[in-house]
């Protein structure tokens, strides 16, 4: 049986981030898509979906180092996620049951208003002269 740091082409001592970089790579090189009709690259990119299902796993990567990886787990062996090791996922939140309309957390019209208020009015002023100039400028332009 081959070596599955070799099928990777990593040291034994590699991080999980070496072997998933290692994995990304073969694998988008030797994948059935990129090498349509390849005996040897499909049967590369099996070999290199099957270290890193082992060596992606924290545990089974433990039991393999340590010679006590059994066939049945290496067949069950699901895929590693995405994640890196250690990251755990929160908790799901139980959804809360709130009686009766729910208040909004935060009013922010009243913060606007509070804030920018006087800038508002400025501003609304400013467009209704800019708009009354407009129309007696087409006024004047329609008379002559």
């Amino acid at each position: 049986r081959c070596d599955l740091y070799e099928v990777l082409g990593v040291p034994s001592t590699a991080t999980a981030a070496q072997i998933k970089t290692a994995y990304y790579e073969q694998s988008f090189r030797y994948h059935p898509d990129r090498n349509a009709g390849s005996a040897a690259a499909a049967a590369r990119f099996a070999a290199v979906s099957e270290a890193y299902r082992v060596l992606g796993s924290a545990a089974l990567r433990r039991k393999y180092d340590s010679g006590l990886l059994s066939a049945e787990e290496l067949r069950d062996a699901p895929r590693p996620s995405g994640r890196p090791p250690n990251a755990a996922s929160p908790p799901p939140r139980a959804p809360t049951a709130r009686p009766g309309p729910v208040p909004p957390l935060f009013d922010f019209d009243a913060f606007y208003r509070a804030h920018y208020g006087e800038q508002l009015q400025r501003e609304q002023l400013l467009r209704a002269r800019r708009e009354q100039l407009r129309l007696r400028r087409e006024e004047a332009s329609a008379q002559g």
